[in-house]
This record gives C-alpha cells, sequence and structure tokens, in this order.
C-alpha cells in the first residue's frame, strides 16, 4: 500500500504536523493554492521564558492573492530576529544547537516556497522518520481541478491507495469518491506526546524547534503516529 499526505508548506510547524508526515510513502507540497492569511503558513509558535511569541515570515503584499508558490519575504531581516528569538527561547535547553542548525539550514535558502518546503523536509530528516521516500510538488504535477477530486487526482497522480490527512478535511473530502476509485482515507490522530519543555505548562501547539531543541537526538521518539478511517473518525465526530 502507497500512502500519500498533501498539505499546503508551512513554516517550522508543530510536531504533531509531523505525525501526519511521517505516516507517509509519498508526500506533496500544496503550493499552487492561494495563500491563506491568519494561518499557519508563513508563521508558528515559539515559547519562551514569559510566555509564547508568533515568529512570522513578513509577506512581499501581505501575501495577498499570491499562490504559495510566488511567495515573497520584505527583505531578509526577518532571518537574523527570528534566529534570536529562537536562541533566547532555547537557551539553556538540551540541544539548543541542533535546533538551531536545522533552522539556519532551512533559512539558508533563497526564496519563501523554498524555505517553506524546507520547514517540513529537513526537520522530518533530523527526527529520522520512516517516509516519506518521495516529496513532490503540486505545481509540479500539472493536475487540474479543486477541492476533493483534485486531491484524489493527486493522490491517484503519484501512485497512492491510501490518503492520510488532518482533520480539517472532513469538512469537504467526498469520501465515497475515494472508495470508489480504491483509495483508503485515514484520518491523523495526534498523539499530542509530552517532551521535556520548558518555561511552565507543556504545550504541544510550538515549532517542531521546542522539541528538537529539548529533546536532541530523542526527538523522534516523540512522534508517534496513529491513524483511524475515515468512518470511525465521523462517528467520533459526531459523537
Amino acid at each position: 500500500m502507497t500512502t500519500v499526505v498533501i498539505s499546503q508548506p508551512m513554516y517550522f510547524p508543530w510536531p504533531g504536523f509531523f505525525e501526519l508526515v511521517a505516516t507517509a510513502d509519498v508526500y506533496v507540497h500544496l503550493d499552487d493554492v492561494q495563500f491563506s492569511k491568519g494561518g499557519f503558513t508563513n508563521r508558528i509558535q515559539i515559547k519562551h521564558a514569559s510566555g509564547v511569541s508568533w515568529m512570522t515570515v513578513p509577506l512581499a503584499g501581505k501575501g495577498t492573492f499570491q499562490d504559495i508558490q510566488d511567495l515573497a519575504a520584505t527583505g531578509n531581516a526577518w532571518k537574523a530576529s527570528h534566529r534570536g528569538l529562537l536562541s533566547q527561547a532555547l537557551r539553556g535547553s538540551a540541544d539548543a544547537a541542533s535546533a538551531l542548525k536545522v533552522f539556519d539550514e532551512v533559512v539558508s535558502l533563497a526564496t519563501i516556497p523554498a524555505i517553506l518546503a524546507a520547514s517540513i523536509e529537513v526537520p522530518a530528516r533530523h527526527l529520522g522518520l520512516r517516509g516519506p521516500q518521495i516529496w513532490y510538488k503540486s505545481s509540479e504535477l500539472n493536475v487540474p481541478g479543486a477541492s476533493s477530486q483534485r486531491v484524489l487526482d493527486i493522490v491517484k497522480a503519484v501512485g497512492g491507495n491510501r490518503y492520510v490527512t488532518a482533520h480539517g478535511a472532513a469538512n469537504y473530502l467526498d469520501h465515497q469518491s475515494f472508495d470508489d476509485a480504491g483509495v483508503q482515507v485515514d484520518y491523523i490522530l495526534y498523539s499530542k506526546t509530552p517532551w521535556s519543555q520548558r518555561h511552565g505548562a507543556f504545550t504541544p501547539y510550538v515549532s517542531v524547534l521546542d522539541l528538537i531543541g529539548n529533546e536532541g537526538g530523542k526527538a523522534g521518539e516523540f512522534i508517534r503516529p496513529m491513524t483511524c478511517p475515515w468512518r470511525e473518525f465521523n462517528l467520533s465526530r459526531a459523537g
């Protein structure tokens, strides 16, 4: 069985997202869709001694009416600012150096679309996830359409027969059409496994860099993907 995951690129997403990534044999960066302001494409939270702060990549034109593949930043000053915030947040952590190394590798790239894709691929490699083995960008696949049908067509285009997705997809996926096409749909169940996080009560909803910085070489042990079939997932939502 070939499992496909499709998601919009995101800036150093939370560890739960990497549980979704870990299920994939094939991962597709959905980069030819319009940027949505207020989401997690260009921002993530970092926890520090004073609480939680956003690290936001400033976008030219605020990203308005642009596809993700066309996004550009307003200069490069944000890179040093984010590194400073991250360094301060992880001061005294077990392996802050590894988190900063991952950060530096990613933000050294020239374009925002490349940085967003690498914000997933580089941490996934550092965590030692078993998958994905293959990475694509939807802009390179030439699969037209929209919504549920396009997702199904992308899965088929990359040779998948199982699609694992996040919870929001339950609001728009036509599950029966996937069944009819012989493609199994499962939903990720986030483990939210606590790690040795500093600065007060634990929260899983911060950048994966927090996990890497606090757990170092053991960080991958806290990525524990679980899934359930779509019918079971829908029943749990209804209940």
